[in-house]
């Protein structure tokens, strides 16, 4: 196994717990990439969440189906949750410090803390796992086997503050539409002070990009910089992270009450997440960013309840590198000119936590299977992991790893197969998903069972 983040991490326990020995190799802590904090294994380096937990959204069925296959990132960050709405968020000293240790204690894994150069000869089954953050030795390597350019996009991470320095006389507890409990930190602002705020982003001066960098310069939909998103448009922020709807604080009067809703809501809204198990640390929801840290101060003190934010980690940018999947991956996670080298996680153009990890467990799952002599699987298109492994496998790419070919696609309802029956209503549809989804990989573990 080559890296031990989310995917490294969980494709080496699933090895180990099929009999098979594993060798685990990280680089860390003799070698940090731009955005590692630390030497844990399945580090989350942007957020703290693993996304929404209820199984009728696409992030909450990839974590029931990972649930379901025995997943050990799942189940740790499980025990080591901290209040997050409806999401699934985790307390990242604990929930790092336990994987590790799974790791490290298990008989038949192996750690090596060195780096990675080449990639290991055709004889040995090996995952690559090294993420989107592949050091450039092994990704000169990976570009010499593959034949092509690797493709680029940017990713940001959002800055965390001092819970005990947020100001809470204007600053309120809520979870939007009250789902759950009262899980997040709201900092309301008025017409206003909203753009004043975007003014002061639009202005603030960017930390500067490595050569390397500029020459492929492109960001993911997904995770953009919040400066980014400030030059989409006046309104961008407040239909994204920023959005007001759903939140209100009993101080402003009766939210039953429509005049006094009119006059009192918010015009934007920024959100907190709790980072730690002890609430004494809050990420900004939403605020990736390139601004120079000390802009970044500047300007996020400039919202209404963080004026004397005391902040514990400043946003980052970096560039992150991930296969031309379609034209080298099969469903099984298999490079199509050497079987006995497979790849999981973000590297294969997956997006997201969960998803990484489930590239973890099929890549783990068959590197045993080959190792045992056994034919290496897939999962059921109707399932969220089945869908994103056979998307990546077969989406449409250019072959040349430009802007507008082949990019990462998080987990999402779109790659499913429709229904036999049309469901009109999306809430009740997203539930038909599910079910059918958790179904169909309870019978496709069986027939696994009964073919090992």
């Amino acid at each position: 196994m080559i890296g031990a983040g989310l995917a490294g991490t969980e494709a080496a326990w699933q090895v180990a717990q099929a009999g098979v020995p594993v060798t685990l190799v990280e680089m860390r802590p003799g070698r940090q990439s731009p955005a590692h904090h630390s030497s844990e294994f399945g580090e989350l380096v942007c957020s703290n969440s693993f996304g929404a937990l209820s199984s009728d959204r696409a992030a909450g069925l990839l974590q029931q189906e990972l649930r379901q296959l025995g997943s050990l990132v799942i189940a740790t960050a499980d025990q080591h949750a901290v209040p997050a709405g409806g999401a699934l968020a985790v307390d990242r000293g604990r929930y790092g410090a336990a994987l590790t240790a799974s790791l490290e204690q298990h008989p038949l894994v192996t750690v090596e803390r060195r780096e990675q150069l080449s990639l290991p000869e055709p004889n040995q089954i090996t995952v690559l796992a090294s993420g989107p953050l592949t050091s450039e030795p092994l990704a000169a390597a990976l570009r010499s086997f593959t034949g092509r350019e690797a493709c680029h996009f940017f990713d940001a991470a959002s800055p965390i503050v001092a819970g005990e320095s947020i100001n809470l006389s204007k600053a309120f507890r809520a979870s939007r539409y009250d789902k759950g409990d009262a899980d997040y930190i709201n900092c309301p602002m008025d017409r206003e002070q909203y753009l004043g705020f975007r003014e002061a982003l639009l202005a603030a001066d960017q930390a500067e990009l490595k050569d390397f960098e500029k020459e492929s310069a492109s960001f993911f939909e997904g995770c953009l910089p919040i400066e980014e998103l400030a030059r989409r448009g006046e309104d961008t922020m407040r239909y994204g992270p920023l959005k007001p709807i759903g939140l209100w604080d009993p101080r402003w009067g009766d939210v039953t009450d429509k005049e006094v809703r009119r006059a009192n809501r918010a015009y934007a809204v920024v959100q907190l997440r709790q980072e730690d198990k002890d609430g004494r640390l809050w990420n900004l929801v939403g605020f990736q960013t390139n601004l120079k840290w000390g802009e970044q101060k500047r300007v996020l003190q400039l919202i209404p309840g963080l004026e004397a934010a005391e902040f514990v980690r400043f946003g980052v940018m970096h560039r992150n590198t991930f296969l031309e999947a379609p034209q080298l991956l099969e469903p099984s996670l298999q490079f199509r000119q050497r079987p006995t080298l497979l790849a999981a996680g973000q590297i294969t153009g997956t997006e997201g936590y969960a998803a990484a990890v489930a590239g973890g467990w099929l890549a783990g799952s068959n590197a045993a299977r080959l190792a045992q002599g056994l034919a290496p699987i897939t999962l059921p298109r109707t399932t969220m992991i089945g869908a994103l492994t056979h998307f990546i496998a077969e989406a449409p790419c250019d072959g040349k790893g430009k802007r507008g070919g082949f990019q990462p696609m998080p987990a999402n309802f779109g790659l499913l197969p429709e229904l036999a029956e049309p469901v009109r209503d999306k809430r009740r549809r997203y539930g038909a998903y599910r079910d059918r989804a958790l179904g169909d990989l309870a019978t496709a573990l069986g027939l696994v069972t009964l073919a090992t």
